[in-house]
């Protein structure tokens, strides 16, 4: 069983050794940090800011700008090939403090669109607010490319695979079949670079052409672990962070994904709960709570051999059900639309849950996808050790069926296929290990406890390896922070603009 898509918990072994030359950086007349060697002309850059009419396929708002930055593919080799960096950029109304980045996760995700954050707030008079793609994603150049739009209807509407030996191996030839295209269509030299390991090397690029001699930054989910990186490798470097949705560095891959998957039954229960209490006896998982998991199962497991019709020629198909679910499981906002799903489901058609998987896998009206699946595999593979023990791969997912019997289709057996990131092209850069920092100015962490994604305690645990303040929200969501639950937005606010940190043990 694979993650969900979310933030990855792994974090770099080993920074590239560059050491820091006596060239300072000024942009706009301000003097900012030393760049290190070789890098001058990556630190030094003017950038070109115009329309993000091109850069964008959400709606941006009016005043924003958008801008590439170029950086090198392997930082080990700046005189070699450079990608660029698509950032975003709205400026600050009043008094500026400097730039404030924003990342909203992953990894795979746009962050252009983050600009909008803060928007009636103190946030957008003191900073210029930053969105970026990171390397590989949206409009960054080169984009991480494995499969066409015609590819992907079809790999969804593939019958699904059991856990026999001709399931088992079907399913690894088709994780070779996306690793070659991925190989193929994107280049295994950049396939190499595009983890969390360069991506903070990028984010203080873009600090320092951006004027700011630290950097301020708020990461969601993925986000949390562009923080915790960037902190390690330029601690230095860093004015204030907010880390929302947290990951814990020292946890690895396959605890990650069977807590996930227990969190993931939780915010399950949690809904059932509601939907009963709401619904009465029009919920479509009945009035008793207790009975949920069963009736979900009902209503879904038919769907392994047969899709149901949808106004969309294509039908809802098994996978897409599951994955429609899970969308609206990120959040109690969405529930609404999985009672909707799961009673449209019951009645034999599949509509609701068709869109909500084009949500979450990126697909528009037009068919088109992002490249957000894609780019999704390959941060992932290239941050996470891969599992290519068949034992390990085998526990998981019996112990991910376990803690998560919602998910459960039944077709489990006493073996697993290895992962897509077992027969990645290129090897991973990253590790498990715990966060020790010197001189790491106080951060903020900010955990929730029935995050379905990114379990709480995860959070409490980045927290204590930063020595960060810790804010806990009681909430069934994942993330909170700027979008308008004043107990946490007050004192992240606070925090950002005049470094105050929040109360010891804020809980709201």
């Amino acid at each position: 069983m694979a993650l969900m898509r979310t933030g990855r918990i792994v974090l770099m072994a080993t920074a590239l050794a560059m050491t820091a030359a006596a060239c300072t950086n000024v942009v706009d007349g301000k003097p900012t940090a030393t760049a290190p060697v070789g890098m001058d002309s990556f630190y030094n850059q003017t950038l070109t800011w115009g329309s993000c009419a091109d850069y964008s396929e959400d709606e941006m708002p009016k005043n924003a700008e958008c801008a590439r930055v170029t950086v090198p593919v392997d930082y080990a080799n700046p005189g070699g090939a450079t990608a660029k960096i698509a950032i975003s950029r709205v400026r600050a109304n009043g008094n500026k403090i400097g730039s404030l980045l924003f990342n909203p996760g992953g990894p795979g995700v746009t962050g252009l669109n983050m600009v909008t954050l803060g928007d009636s707030t103190t946030l957008a008079d003191r900073f210029d607010r930053i969105g970026f793609d990171p390397r590989g994603v949206g409009a960054s150049q080169p984009a991480i490319k494995c499969m066409t739009a015609a590819e992907d209807d079809a790999q969804r509407a593939e019958p699904n695979k059991d856990n026999s030996p001709a399931g088992i191996a079907a399913a690894e030839a088709e994780n070779k079949d996306l690793a070659d295209k991925c190989a193929q269509r994107t280049g295994k030299d950049f396939l190499a670079h595009v983890g969390t390991r360069e991506v903070v090397q990028d984010m203080d690029v873009i600090r320092a052409v951006l004027g700011d001699s630290k950097l301020t930054y708020v990461g969601y989910s993925y986000g949390t672990r562009l923080g915790y990186a960037y902190a390690e490798k330029f601690p230095d470097h860093v004015r204030a962070l907010v880390l929302d949705g947290a990951l814990d560095p020292e946890q690895d891959p396959v605890k990650e994904s069977v807590a996930q998957a227990a969190s993931f039954q939780k915010a399950f229960d949690a809904y059932a709960v509601d939907c009963a209490a709401k619904e009465k006896t029009n919920c479509p998982l009945g009035d008793d709570p207790r009975q949920a998991t069963k009736k979900f199962r009902a209503l879904v497991d038919p769907l392994w051999g047969k899709p149901v019709p949808t106004q969309d020629p294509r039908g809802l198909h098994y996978g897409d059900a599951i994955t429609g679910v899970q969308q609206t499981l990120y959040s109690n906002r969405l529930w609404p639309a999985l009672t909707k799903g799961l009673r449209e489901l019951a009645q034999g058609s599949g509509d609701t849950l068709l869109a909500l998987a084009d949500m979450y896998d990126g697909r528009h009206e037009d068919g088109s996808y992002d490249n957000s699946s894609d780019a999704f595999n390959a941060i992932r593979c290239v941050d996470d050790p891969a599992i290519t023990d068949r034992s390990v791969a085998a526990k998981q997912d019996a112990d991910y069926r376990r803690v998560a019997p919602f998910l459960d289709d039944g077709h489990g057996s006493d073996a697993a296929p290895l992962e897509l990131c077992a027969i990645w092209p290129v090897p991973s850069t990253s590790t498990p290990h715990k966060l020790s920092i010197q001189g790491l100015p106080k951060t903020v962490v900010i955990s929730t406890t029935e995050d379905p994604a990114t379990p709480y305690q995860a959070g409490v645990d980045l927290a204590q390896q930063l020595g960060a303040s810790l804010i806990t929200y009681k909430g069934a969501r994942h993330t909170v922070s700027l979008s308008g639950v004043q107990c946490v937005d007050d004192p992240v606010i606070s925090y950002l603009v005049d470094l105050k940190e929040p109360a010891a043990g804020l809980t709201c």
